[in-house]
């Protein structure tokens, strides 16, 4: 289930650029390495070590060697490997080749793996698909290429966090924003949604949800993006809510989050102009013994207050209610309904 993200799941390649080098430049496994190498083939991997000793495939992807893959993906041998997870020479976490060329951003192998048959929703042993480890790594045109190909904008189920969660973590807005227009969910529904053995999740904490996250670190043009692609504004959650679970925490809703968390006055008036809802917080002015280590931004509170007082504008409320009425599926139709351009921009909130 999806908890959050978690860097650590991805074992993440150097944070220098990538040697111009063959496969035959790189080292060779030790004996002490040997025996673990041995032990996660037998457990993980899709083939014993003694039928997996060429490891060329998957090492010319690490390394980004395109010549030596179109060369290797001539022999029927590699052929039937490409989708083979096996523990390689410069890495113990048993994947594919694909996975390992999204890890290590060589979008040019990329392509060519998937045009060679490469499944491209595959996961490796932590659940992580070759999107997943691309954005968490940062690559757009990996990310770009594998959702062209077809690859899902969710990630897996299986995976505790989603390409959307992270990219809104780390504030990668150009990765989001390709995303979203691959469909992406941009609330959290498809991490908790029933299952035919179980009934669907309460939300009990906001720190699964990526319109959270986004707050919590500050990223206004993530935040802004989330909520212009549909994101509820009030728990980035449309299935069942446990207020009462969430009054115990930090916040109790998104718009007390960003008081909270001493955001700017963006943040605040982007979620009451979405149709946030200001009674869910619990307080007007903040108990300044649980207020922690961030000051409310005064500004921010301000129109939170005032929100409070006044009632909504009705040109404000029929642009709600429109959204809504569309869902957060047919937001991307807007530009194409036979309307002026001034009112659909007013929709998808671009006239600012």
């Amino acid at each position: 289930m999806a908890d959050g993200g978690d860097d650590g799941d991805v074992d993440d390649p150097p944070n220098i650029p990538y040697p111009l080098v063959t496969v035959s430049d790189l080292p060779g496994s030790t004996a002490a390495g040997r025996n673990l190498k041995e032990w996660l083939q037998e457990q993980f991997c899709d083939n014993p070590l003694e039928q997996c000793e060429d490891m060329r495939l998957h090492n010319a992807a690490y390394v980004g060697d395109l010549d030596t893959l179109k060369s290797l993906l001539k022999e029927d041998s590699f052929k039937k490997r490409i989708n083979e997870k096996s523990v390689w020479c410069c890495g113990w976490l048993p994947c594919t080749p694909l996975r390992i060329a999204a890890t290590a951003g060589h979008g040019d192998c990329v392509d060519f793996l998937i045009g060679q048959g490469a499944e491209v929703d595959l996961v490796d042993v932590k659940g992580q698909t070759a999107l997943y480890v691309a954005v968490v790594n940062g690559h757009l045109d990996c990310v770009g290429i594998l959702l062209e190909a077809g690859a899902n904008p969710n990630g897996s189920r299986h995976h505790r966090s989603t390409p959307v969660y992270h990219a809104a973590r780390v504030g990668r807005v150009d990765i989001l924003r390709e995303l979203i227009r691959f469909n992406a969910d941009v609330n959290v529904d498809h991490q908790l949604m029933s299952s035919p053995l179980f009934s669907a999740r309460t939300l009990s904490t906001l720190v699964v949800c990526p319109l959270y996250i986004s707050a919590a670190y500050h990223h206004l043009p993530c935040f802004r993006l989330l909520l212009q692609a549909g994101a509820n504004p009030d728990y980035n959650y449309t299935g069942p809510v446990s207020p009462e679970a969430l009054g115990r925490g930090l916040a109790s809703c998104l718009l007390d989050a960003v008081l909270r968390h001493g955001c700017e006055p963006a943040f605040v008036s982007l979620l009451l102009e979405h149709g946030a809802n200001p009674n869910l917080v619990q307080w007007e002015v903040p108990d300044p013994d649980s207020a922690g280590r961030v000051r409310v931004n005064p500004e921010a509170l301000r129109i939170f207050q005032e929100s409070r007082r006044c009632p909504r504008r009705l040109t404000d409320l029929c642009r709600i209610v429109i959204r809504r009425t569309l869902g957060k599926q047919r937001l991307a139709h807007i530009p194409s309904l036979p309307l002026p351009d001034a009112i659909k921009l007013f929709l998808l909130h671009e006239n600012c």
